[in-house]
């Protein structure tokens, strides 16, 4: 079984919320990311989301389209975040990676390749943000090796196209909870309750929700009607100036442990 599917059913026994932190590849500095990713999981990281840099992230705010800019100063690609996932997979078999990112770095590698050499190193899911549900058979690859398609749905999305995406979701589905950039917004969560509890009473897999998740208290809100919490923009901030790996972890460690707390608290 995936390991993102392992993970999942282990949470609902303990009835325990996902915690999904997203980090970029080689952001601050790649020699970091290894710590930094099991840095995450000592504070509490049931799933990891590694970002892959690009230089047109249509989606994301200004705090991870900087983190891209510094990723891809320092050339920061494909071959070297998988590299990096194969250093994290010698000490961590269990903890299930996803690569987040764009259609056109993937493009460029090979999809063939990529999903082949992804599924080696270590790699259990992909969020492909541009590719779209009608899109699918694009990278029909990484589902014939076993990689899982992780599928967005937004306040946006018509029912025809949601319909669609909870029937080819694999993994978790990953609603965001407003229509805007990553860290765009204040996160008002009696607008997106009703609609992740629908999505959940529907989906034949676990639905996440990010965009807006800043805090523990925020954090926690979320956590009240879904089954993961994505916080991104708000971390990757926090990471952006660290000099050295040590600072970084620490400032992973610092910033998770109380959103994990938060969680088990409720």
């Amino acid at each position: 079984m995936n390991r993102i599917s392992t993970r999942f059913d282990q949470l609902r026994v303990n009835k325990r919320t996902a915690l999904i932190p997203f980090i970029t590849a080689g952001d601050p500095i790649p020699d970091a990311t290894v710590a930094l990713m099991h840095a995450l999981v000592e504070a509490g990281a049931d799933l990891i989301e590694l970002g892959v840099p690009f230089s047109d992230p249509m989606a994301d705010g200004p705090v991870i389209q900087h983190a891209d800019e510094r990723a891809l100063r320092r050339h920061v690609g494909i071959a070297a975040i998988l590299g990096w996932v194969r250093e994290f997979r010698e000490s961590n078999a269990d903890t299930p990676l996803v690569l987040m990112g764009y259609l056109n770095p993937i493009a460029i590698h090979g999809i063939e390749r990529f999903a082949r050499e992804a599924v080696e190193a270590g790699v259990d899911g992909v969020l492909v943000v541009d590719c779209p549900i009608e899109e699918d058979a694009t990278l029909q690859p990484l589902r014939d090796e076993s990689l899982q398609r992780i599928l967005l749905a937004a306040p946006t999305t018509s029912d025809a196209r949601l319909a669609r995406a909870i029937e080819a979701a694999e993994g978790y589905l990953y609603y965001v909870s407003f229509a805007g950039i990553t860290g765009a917004a204040k996160l008002s969560t009696g607008d997106i309750a009703q609609r992740v509890g629908d999505l959940r009473r529907r989906a034949k897999v676990p639905v996440a929700v990010g965009f807006g998740i800043k805090d523990a208290e925020s954090a926690r809100a979320v956590a009240e009607f879904t089954d993961a919490v994505v916080i991104g923009s708000a971390l990757v901030a926090t990471l952006a100036d660290a000099k050295g790996s040590d600072v970084a972890c620490q400032r992973a460690r610092a910033f998770l442990a109380p959103i994990r707390a938060a969680l088990d608290g409720r």
